[in-house]
């Protein structure tokens, strides 16, 4: 397991390089996207609409972000549950998205697509939303401005702490976990 310290422009690089247990630090964009938002670009995908965002390169953020109290940039910013997204997670990864980042198993359909496209998923952790926010620097909503909450948003992030929890080659904190566990 090794820590890294990466740009999010970085990430479409190094996300195949990216092990289970690893410790990563992000600074630069991560979008905001939970199931509506999903569902309504996975929708502009198939009536080839253009996208909120350029998938290729891209890290999602599970989150649903509360409103900023005076001072703040962004309210708690905790992960969502990343299973909601598996039925969407496929097409978005088959379309150049290399990260996503919530908390939760994933299904076998959305690791055999990381596998396929090299991409990575991560885990931040639940119940720290207030504590994330400190190291998000600059929100703006950028699309589906309706969905309040689950408007699709552009993050500028420093610092961003994550823990790789599946990567592309088949590890999954959760499996070995569990295996360590039966030991």
């Amino acid at each position: 397991m090794a820590h890294y310290d990466l740009a999010t422009d970085q990430l479409a690089e190094m996300a195949c390089r990216l092990r289970a247990g690893d410790t990563v630090s992000l600074t630069g964009t991560v979008y905001t996207a939970r199931d509506a938002a999903h569902k309504r670009i996975v929708a502009a995908m198939d009536a080839g609409e253009q996208l909120p965002f350029e998938l290729r390169g891209a890290a999602i953020y599970y989150a649903g972000p509360t409103p900023a109290k005076p001072g703040q940039v962004i309210g708690s910013v905790g992960p969502t549950t990343s299973g909601r997204m598996d039925p969407f997670a496929p097409r978005l990864l088959d379309a150049g998205l290399c990260c996503m980042i919530g908390k939760g198993v994933r299904s076998e359909a959305v690791q055999q697509a990381m596998a396929r496209n090299g991409a990575v998923y991560m885990v931040a952790i639940g119940g720290a939303g207030a504590a994330k926010a400190a190291s998000i620097k600059k929100v703006e909503v950028i699309a589906y401005d309706e969905l309040g909450c689950e408007s699709v948003k552009r993050l500028t992030v420093e610092n961003f702490s994550a823990i790789v929890s599946q990567d592309c080659v088949g590890g999954n904190l959760y499996t070995q976990g569990v295996e360590q566990y039966k030991r």
